[in-house]
């Protein structure tokens, strides 16, 4: 928030932190009716989209150049502490069922490991050296992207592992919703969608919690889509591990060939549950080991094999 007084009457260090001030909007929430506090808050959650809309360019800078990692078989790892953290561990998670990637793909690092995920361990925030240690772990190299999120952009958990990462020569990355904080001398690409104050002053896990989920979704899944992962907005290399997902493969089959839903079950059984595979099966017509072939020579793009193949 503007300050009226003088340059050395502002605030300083982490009071000066726009994520940290009072907002004047809220100021008196606590006198509001359930109706009047929701309302509030989803005012100020739509100024979110617009916050992240600002750091696109920095965003795609972050994709084109974690694409080039990835594909000289190098992994995507975030690094965070509290809401951070399980955010960024959420987005590492799905990755797998989603878009069929291996694990050790995409891996979070949050410190308390996962009891960190279901209890709060704010206290391990400050732990620069589990930072250093979380990485140096997991053998960082030059082919790695790191990304270190934290709303405050100062967290030394994040600082330390991006300072390690650096050092191994990984690309380092940064998501942050304040300006001008020590993050910024850590990484290549800053993502910083400056949210402002939030509902509840310094309560990130609001405002600046939406927009890095918001940044996340968008970091990894353009990512999976540049690697290929998709057919248009097809989940292609979807994981039909239970009930709700081998429906929503054989959904995909039958949109990407325009079989009816027993050829598309036949076909992906015969394929062995890989919806790509059943997919390539239908369209070109052949043996369950052709497609794979076909798609492993194009790296694993269904659409490449597709027009390759006719």
């Amino acid at each position: 928030m503007p300050s009226s007084g003088s340059d050395d009457e502002r605030p300083s260090g982490f009071a000066a932190l726009t994520t940290e001030a009072a907002n004047p909007a809220t100021a008196e929430i606590d006198r509001l009716s359930a109706l009047e506090i929701v309302r509030a808050m989803n005012a100020e959650d739509a100024l979110v989209a617009a916050a992240v809309a600002r750091e696109l360019p920095r965003i795609a800078a972050a994709v084109d150049a974690i694409v080039e990692r990835l594909r000289r078989g190098g992994r995507l790892i975030y690094v965070g502490a509290g809401t951070s953290g399980r955010l960024a561990a959420v987005d590492a998670a799905e990755c797998p069922p989603t878009f069929g990637v291996p694990p050790e793909m995409v891996v979070a690092c949050i410190p308390g490991g996962r009891d960190a995920l279901a209890r709060a361990h704010e206290d391990l925030e400050d732990d620069a050296a589990a930072g250093t240690a979380d990485l140096a772990r997991l053998a960082i190299r030059a082919e790695d992207a790191v990304v270190g999120v934290t709303a405050s952009g100062r967290t030394p958990y994040a600082l330390a592992a991006l300072a390690h990462a650096r050092s191994r020569g990984a690309l380092t990355i940064g998501l942050a919703c304040n300006s001008g904080v020590p993050l910024a001398e850590l990484v290549e690409i800053l993502i910083a969608p400056v949210v402002g104050a939030e509902v509840i002053a310094g309560s990130t896990r609001l405002k600046a919690g939406t927009a890095q989920k918001m940044a996340l979704n968008m970091l990894s899944t353009a990512t999976m889509v540049r690697l290929g992962k998709t057919y248009g907005n097809l989940m292609v290399d979807v994981q039909a591990t239970n009930a709700k997902l081998h429906a929503r493969a054989l959904a995909i089959v039958r949109a990407a060939t325009g079989t009816d839903e027993a050829t598309a079950a036949a076909q992906l059984d015969a394929a062995g549950g890989e919806t790509k595979t059943a997919i390539v099966i239908a369209r070109l017509g052949l043996s369950p080991e052709r497609a794979r072939a076909l798609l492993a020579a194009h790296d694993g793009r269904l659409r490449d094999a597709l027009d390759a193949g006719v």
